[in-house]
């Protein structure tokens, strides 16, 4: 289902747009994703909504059968990309799973500023996005995602999260449709 409207307490949620995630193959160019996001968190805090930036510096514990473990990350790996204009408003958090949720103080701080709705942007689409999403779903929150402003590295798993996941998680839009939202809730 498109979007329908944004709750007047809304945050963006920006997924793992940092140097060394926007560095790798993606189904589409990382640079137009973090244009879209960069809008996206400009329009919030222009009107006085929270906006949280995320960074993966780690990785869960487990095997897997694609496993990697944290010192393959380089150094700089988990540094924002210049273009999300870091705020001193903006919340920052380093999580080490796929999704924001788990083992972060994201659930507390939204429920602090009484947000009732999340907007998701960044990568990956079926990893950190989905995982993101999922958890906000079963945690009560209503979920937007805002789809150019994401990518995955499998444009299968790209199109699957956007046409099967997301549509049961929540709402979809581009930004555009979103900042236009972020209007009719007026400026702070």
């Amino acid at each position: 289902m498109p979007i329908t409207c944004l709750d007047p307490r809304t945050a963006l949620v920006v997924v793992d747009l940092q140097k060394g995630v926007v560095t790798l193959p993606t189904a589409h160019p990382t640079a137009e994703v973090v244009r879209h996001a960069a809008a996206l968190a400009q329009a919030f805090r222009a009107r006085g909504l929270p906006v949280v930036l995320v960074t993966v510096d780690g990785v869960a514990p487990g095997r897997t059968e694609q496993g990697r473990r944290a010192s393959d990350f380089p150094p700089g790996w988990a540094d924002l990309v210049p273009e999300l204009n870091r705020q001193p408003t903006d919340h920052a958090l380093t999580k080490r799973t796929w999704g924001a949720f788990t083992h972060t103080d994201l659930e507390r701080y939204l429920k602090e500023y009484r947000i009732t709705q999340i907007v998701i942007a960044g990568i990956a689409t079926s990893i950190g996005v989905e995982s993101t999403a999922r958890c906000a779903h079963e945690r009560g929150f209503h979920v937007a995602l805002a789809i150019d402003a994401m990518t995955d590295m499998s444009l299968d798993a790209h199109i699957n999260s956007i046409s099967r996941i997301f549509p049961r998680l929540g709402e979809t839009a581009k930004t555009q449709e979103i900042i236009e939202l972020l209007t009719t809730l007026g400026a702070r």
